[in-house]
């Protein structure tokens, strides 16, 4: 069964050949699912894009699969980004602070560089955002780091049959008194958002009343529709927040029109903990190790995670690229466990929590059956700051690999890594 025995250090092109042809088998590996416990010396079979089965080394191997001698290495799943900006996105513009028809797909530029540089941070699957400076900048994205060179190639569609949510704000980013209308206070900012909501009821009433008869239906609505989504609880709601009364306000507003945001930043969250844990809401927060940003998150604390976890509040981790650079996502999670925040769900935390926060979790976030071959490759403890991520593979598709030094000027960046010319470029040359 081991004929086809490779090391980790000799997976070069050879491999990739045989990712859909054949079943993959990594052994040897000390293997975090996050399902279940850690399996030491465990195996991984993958096949056409998907995991087969994971268990320990003495798992059945089919006679004609691609057996890869992976001791001494740590696999866990690809890291889920639940909130950042690559490829640079666009939402709304200043001609008004609510904008929630506007999309983010419909600007963001897939062969940007910026998506290598994730697959060098073992990011697997993102969230791509517009921007906070409106109360709603428009639509989310959610992503695969599969190869593409249009947004469609890259699209991941979720269990309730959409490929984004809704970003919305509240504090001092959309607090501007630029034309169009934007709220100068937070109470003006909550009331713009509670009367575009009420619009949206009003209409569905309208639609609900019409029922089949398409003559009495309101006339179409690019901004109620999807605001629809979201009060049926189709659309998640990624909601931008950092102060504590601002978090408070972004609970409220979800209670009184139906819907449950999944809370980014929370930079004041271990004021509230028991407020956002009653409230049954996931909070996808940021790790901040270096001084500067803006007052409002000031109150950010590396303990908000462990405070989070204590009142049994879902938590998930985000880089915010290029707040955070998408390289350095695992390392925030490892600020989190020297707090206090424990392994188990730190881990958990970079995967599961945040596919679970994107209704993806039955695709991507863990090692388990039937799921996406999204996983990466480690020379060591994922906490650890001498550890380095190796490889990262798109469902069974080695998609980076630190041996390769074309992928390593990635993450150790170099003259013109990322330029937009050379990055356009080497993309139509056929460069990867």
């Amino acid at each position: 069964m081991l004929k086809r025995l490779l090391t980790v250090v000799n997976l070069l092109a050879a491999i990739s050949s045989y990712a859909q042809d054949k079943p993959m088998v990594f052994k040897g590996a000390l293997i975090y699912t996050v399902a279940g416990p850690p399996i030491q010396n465990g195996t991984i079979i993958i096949h056409k894009g998907k995991i087969v089965s994971t268990g320990p080394s003495d798992t059945k191997i089919p006679s004609n699969a691609v057996v890869v001698d992976a001791t001494g290495k740590v696999i866990m799943p690809g890291l889920v980004d639940s909130h950042s900006h690559l490829g640079g996105p666009e939402g709304g513009d200043a001609s008004a602070a609510l904008n929630p028809d506007a999309r983010a797909m419909d600007a963001i530029n897939p062969t940007s560089d910026g998506f290598k540089k994730a697959l060098a941070g073992g990011i697997t699957t993102v969230n791509v955002m517009p921007g906070s400076g409106h109360l709603m900048s428009g639509q989310t994205v959610y992503l695969k780091m599969r190869e593409g060179k249009i947004i469609e190639d890259l699209l991941i569609i979720n269990e309730k049959g959409l490929y984004g949510g809704l970003k919305m704000a509240n504090g001092t980013n959309p607090m501007r008194t630029t034309p169009g209308n934007f709220p100068g206070t937070r109470a003006k900012s909550a009331a713009m958002m509670r009367e575009l909501f009420t619009k949206a009821l009003e209409y569905k009433s309208k639609a609900d009343k019409a029922g089949s008869d398409t003559s009495k239906m309101p006339e179409r609505d690019l901004r109620m529709e999807p605001l629809l989504e979201v009060i049926s609880g189709k659309r998640i709601v990624h909601f931008h927040t950092h102060m504590a009364n601002d978090i408070l306000t972004a609970i409220r507003l979800g209670k009184e029109f139906g819907f449950k945001p999944v809370l980014h930043h929370v930079s004041e969250g271990w004021k509230v903990a028991k407020e956002i844990a009653e409230a049954g809401l996931a909070s996808s927060i940021i790790t901040i190790d270096a001084p500067g940003g803006k007052m409002e998150a000031m109150g950010l604390s590396l303990e908000t995670g462990a405070a989070l976890e204590r009142e049994g509040a879902a938590v998930g981790f985000h880089t915010d690229d290029g707040i955070t650079d998408s390289r350095l996502f695992i390392r925030g999670a490892a600020l989190m466990v020297r707090e206090g925040m424990s392994r188990e769900k730190a881990l958990e935390a970079l995967t599961f929590a945040g596919a679970r926060m994107l209704d993806l979790g039955s695709k991507v976030g863990s090692l388990e059956k039937g799921k996406d071959a999204d996983f990466i490759i480690l020379n060591g403890d994922p906490f650890s700051i001498y550890t380095k991520i190796e490889q990262t593979w798109v469902e069974g598709i080695k998609r980076w690999d630190i041996l390769n030094p074309k992928d390593k000027a990635f993450l150790t960046g170099g003259y013109d890594v990322y330029s937009p010319i050379r990055s356009e470029f080497h993309h139509h040359a056929g460069e990867q």
